[in-house]
């Protein structure tokens, strides 16, 4: 039996197991839940009114029992009233102007209008100013641009007439080359006629000399000219007719032709060029007789003395 309880003892010194943790939380829940309804029922005792209680009691003289004593609310609280504004100061009145001062102020205004006036005449004094000025510039241009004009107008008068005289002097210096070509051409004519009469063996119908022939080329001259132009000439169609070519030929003193020119159309271009093209691939005609070669002389080509 000592061996028992000595064991008891040392068991409750043990740390408990695992297993005493649940009994512990079942009652410590436990006691929260009695001390949770404890509290409620305490929280209820006390927010209940007491009930009045009556007694009756008998004594020589009736006395009537008090009334029951009723909680009365409170008298809600009137709202108290704003307190009043104070009213604003009432704006002092200015004082009123003395005479001396209405006259002056009626004196600045009539200033001051009177000097607007002065500004607005000013104003328009000068917009006028302006627009004379504008006036005087603008006719002004109008008459330098007339002057212009007319002074364009005179210079091509000028041109046209110094062109006209131009023209004039070119005309007549023309018709002056031309005359004076002609009477070349008349001088060349009667010297050739010349030539061929004294290639017949008689000189010149005005001729006074008593030679048989005049010093000029021989009667064979001309038939040597033709017989050397004559291999140069091509013709590609035959020419109608037999028309006369009138050409005037310039040489050098070794027989070179140095110049060819057509006097006088055929009437044919196509043998007037083929004579020219034959003379320029002539290029030297054969000398006279006495060694010359007459320059210039006037050459008659025909179809068919060729």
């Amino acid at each position: 039996m000592a061996l028992d309880s000595t064991l008891k003892r040392h068991d409750s010194l043990m740390p408990q197991r695992p297993d005493g943790i649940g009994k512990g939380m079942a009652l410590a829940i436990l006691v929260h839940v009695g001390l949770l309804i404890a509290l409620a029922f305490g929280v209820a005792w006390r927010s209940q009114t007491p009930a009045g209680v009556s007694a009756e009691l008998w004594a020589a003289v009736p006395q009537v029992a008090a009334p029951t004593p009723v909680e009365t609310k409170p008298a809600p609280t009137p709202p108290q009233p704003a307190p009043p504004q104070p009213a604003p100061p009432k704006a002092e009145e200015p004082p009123k102007p003395s005479q001396a001062q209405i006259d002056a102020q009626i004196a600045i205004e009539k200033e001051q209008a009177e000097r607007k006036q002065r500004e607005l005449r000013e104003q328009q004094q000068r917009e006028q100013q302006q627009r004379e000025q504008q006036q005087r510039e603008r006719e002004q241009q109008q008459r330098e641009l007339e002057q212009r004009k007319e002074k364009e107008r005179l210079e091509k008068a000028e041109r046209e007439k110094a062109e006209k005289l131009a023209a004039q002097k070119q005309r007549e210096l023309e018709a002056k080359r031309q005359k004076e070509e002609e009477a070349r051409q008349a001088k060349v004519r009667e010297d050739n006629l010349k030539r061929i009469l004294s290639q017949a063996g008689t000189g010149s119908p005005d001729s006074s000399g008593t030679a048989a022939r005049d010093a000029g080329p021989s009667a064979s001259y001309a038939g040597r000219i033709i017989a050397r132009v004559k291999p140069n000439i091509v013709l590609t169609n035959d020419v109608p007719g037999n028309p006369v070519a009138v050409v005037e030929v310039r040489c050098a003193a070794d027989g070179a032709i140095v110049g060819s020119r057509l006097v006088k159309s055929s009437g044919n271009k196509e043998w007037d060029d083929a004579v020219l093209r034959a003379l320029d691939r002539t290029a030297i005609l054969p000398r006279d007789t006495d060694g010359r070669v007459p320059s210039p002389m006037l050459l008659e080509f025909r179809p068919r003395d060729l």
